[in-house]
C-alpha cells in the first residue's frame, strides 16, 4: 500500500489506523513542498503554473443542526478535529454509520462541519454498490431525487427519503486564480493527470467563490484509478 501524504493524514476523513508518518511519507511532502515553490514563484505564462493541487474525499457527509441533534441528542453541537482547506470548513470528531438497502453498514463515516441547510452523504460509486444504493452523480446541495439512506447515531436513528450522490468532480477556486487561470464560474473544463497512470478527468465543474484556496476535489474511485493522493499536481486544460 503506498504511503498517504500529509493532507490525508491531518484531515481524518481517511481513517488510518496506525496514525504514524513514515519516512516515505516525509519525503513526498518535501518533494510537494518543493514543486508547489516552483509553482508559485514561475512566470504567469509558465506551464507549470496551470497546476492545481489534489484533494481526495473519502465517504463523508453534510449534516443539518436538526438532523445532527436527532442523532445526537438535543442541543448537540458538532466539535472541531481538524480543520479543511477551504475557509471554515472542518473535519468533525462526530461519525455516523450509513446503512443501505442491502442491509450492509459503514461504520464511522465523518461529519464534515458547520451543519448545512440539507443533510447530504457523499460515497463513491463501489460505497454505492456495497449499500445497495443507485448514487446520482451531482454537484454538491443538488440532492433532490438522490438515493435514500438511513443514518445512525449514538441517539438515534435517521431515515432519508434522499441525500445520498456521487459528487461530481469540481476544481475549488477564487476570482484571483480564475482570472489567472481564464475561467469562469460554472465553466466545464478537463484536467491531466501525470505519472504511469496518466489520465484526462473530464466534465470538470468550476465552482468559484471569494476567499477559497485553489483545489479539485474527487472521490476515492477517481483518485485510486488514477493514482493520485491529496497533495498531487494536475494540470488544467481549458
Amino acid at each position: 500500500m503506498e504511503p498517504r501524504s500529509a493532507a490525508c493524514l491531518e484531515c481524518g476523513l481517511c481513517d488510518i489506523e496506525s496514525g504514524q508518518v513514515t519516512q516515505d511519507v516525509d519525503i513526498r511532502l518535501i518533494v510537494e513542498k518543493v514543486v508547489r515553490d516552483v509553482v508559485e514563484t514561475m512566470s504567469p505564462s509558465g506551464k507549470a503554473n496551470r497546476m492545481i493541487p489534489i484533494g481526495v474525499s473519502a465517504r463523508h457527509l453534510h449534516i443539518t443542526q436538526e438532523h445532527l441533534e436527532q442523532l445526537f441528542g438535543p442541543g448537540y453541537q458538532l466539535t472541531k478535529l481538524k480543520d479543511l482547506n477551504q475557509p471554515d470548513e472542518f473535519a468533525a470528531n462526530e461519525t455516523v454509520s450509513v446503512l443501505g438497502p442491502k442491509r450492509r453498514i459503514f461504520e464511522k463515516v465523518r461529519i464534515l462541519g458547520p451543519v448545512r441547510p440539507a443533510t447530504q452523504v457523499e460515497l463513491s460509486f463501489t460505497d454505492g454498490i456495497f449499500l445497495g444504493l443507485d448514487l446520482p452523480y451531482r454537484m454538491s446541495g443538488n440532492i433532490k431525487g438522490s438515493a435514500p439512506v438511513a443514518l445512525i447515531g449514538p441517539k438515534g436513528v435517521l431515515n432519508l427519503s434522499e441525500g445520498g450522490i456521487r459528487a461530481a468532480r469540481h476544481i475549488h477556486i477564487n476570482p484571483e486564480d480564475a482570472q489567472r487561470l481564464g475561467v469562469s464560474n460554472g465553466q466545464i473544463v478537463s484536467v491531466k493527470t501525470s505519472g504511469s497512470m496518466s489520465v484526462t478527468f473530464n466534465n470538470v465543474v468550476i465552482r468559484m467563490k471569494a476567499g477559497l484556496n485553489l483545489e479539485m476535489h474527487l472521490d476515492t474511485d477517481e483518485a485510486n484509478a488514477a493514482g493520485l493522493h491529496c497533495g498531487d499536481l494536475v494540470g488544467l486544460m481549458v
